[in-house]
């Protein structure tokens, strides 16, 4: 069994490789992510076990999706639905800094997920349960997976980890934040991007924004660490009956996509192997730059051996 299990949709990816609009496009590559297996394949190359979780359609794509979360170690518990395609994202590199990314996703296999398909016995085997804010949003019977996974973690001990993962082309922010509202005092740990933590917190504009005030307001709603992320200028995070301000490792970025889950997966693995706060913050930092560097959602995930050689001095290793 293994230590962590995480629960979502992973999507079949089709991206242009050179910038320009999309329309003029000659030549397009196919891939897979999504914000959980993001998280599950940076956590497998660190050297945790971890279960993927979700629905796929019977097609190509969820072929592919499966082939490749399979290759990369991770144990695949997937219902293939014969009755729903496997969900499609769009990437257009509009110029050499903006991407632009759509998502095909209503009525997808994932959408589909239902309480049924929460694979119990990994949940209650495994040290901690890692959900996003995206899979309740996809559908009612989604939000009553993870309701249920939720529970069943609980009945089990398991630690129970959130990042919320706002997407604003499936629900609104008052959405959002009236569901997280609703799962926060159920989790041990939650990450969130700083706007994202002012949508949970509510539209109280007398309080501070200031990124450390909203960790705490995040803890004081039950999570014992609270961890808030603010891209190029690191993170902040309230755990341990401490505070801890942690700088971003300067890094040439390629593309953003995957360096939250990357992040959240470099924080979780040093958590299960018993780091204090310190050392969970630097390679969360590390874990995240990494991802910055390689066009993709997950392909740039470091290994563990890996994560100095953004110190080395040398650029050639012999």
């Amino acid at each position: 069994m293994s230590q962590v299990v995480t629960m979502g949709e992973t999507m079949a990816l089709v991206k242009a490789e050179t910038p320009g609009p999309l329309a003029h496009t000659r030549s397009l590559s196919i891939g897979m992510g999504g914000a959980e297996s993001n998280f599950a394949i940076a956590l497998s190359r660190l050297g945790v076990s971890v279960t993927w979780a979700g629905r796929v359609g019977d097609d190509s794509l969820g072929e592919l999706v499966l082939r490749e979360l399979r290759a990369e170690g991770i144990d695949v518990h997937s219902i293939v639905d014969p009755e729903a395609p496997t969900g499609l994202m769009i990437k257009e590199r509009r110029t050499a800094e903006q991407l632009k990314v759509w998502y095909y996703r209503s009525g997808s296999a994932c959408s589909r997920l239902r309480p049924q398909d929460v694979p119990e016995e990994q949940i209650r085997a495994a040290r901690l349960l890692h959900l996003s804010g995206i899979t309740p949003a996809l559908s009612a019977s989604a939000a009553a997976a993870v309701d249920h996974a939720i529970a069943v973690a609980h009945d089990a001990g398991t630690l129970v980890s959130l990042d919320l993962n706002y997407r604003s082309a499936l629900w609104s922010p008052e959405e959002a934040g009236e569901l997280y509202r609703r799962l926060l005092p159920q989790v041990d740990l939650v990450f969130a991007g700083d706007e994202e933590a002012a949508i949970a917190l509510g539209p109280d504009r007398t309080r501070s924004h200031e990124p450390l005030a909203l960790a705490h307001r995040l803890a004081a709603l039950g999570p014992s660490h609270a961890v808030v992320k603010l891209g190029a200028l690191g993170a902040v995070a309230v755990a341990d009956n401490a505070d801890h301000v942690q700088a971003a490792v300067p890094v040439n970025v390629v593309d953003t996509v995957g360096a939250g889950d990357a992040f959240v997966a470099g924080y979780i693995a040093e958590f299960l192997a018993g780091e204090n706060l310190e050392q969970r913050m630097k390679t969360a930092v590390r874990t995240g730059a990494f991802a910055c560097q390689v066009p993709g959602d997950w392909e740039g995930m470091p290994r563990r051996n890996e994560l100095d050689l953004l110190e080395a001095k040398d650029p050639v290793a012999r």
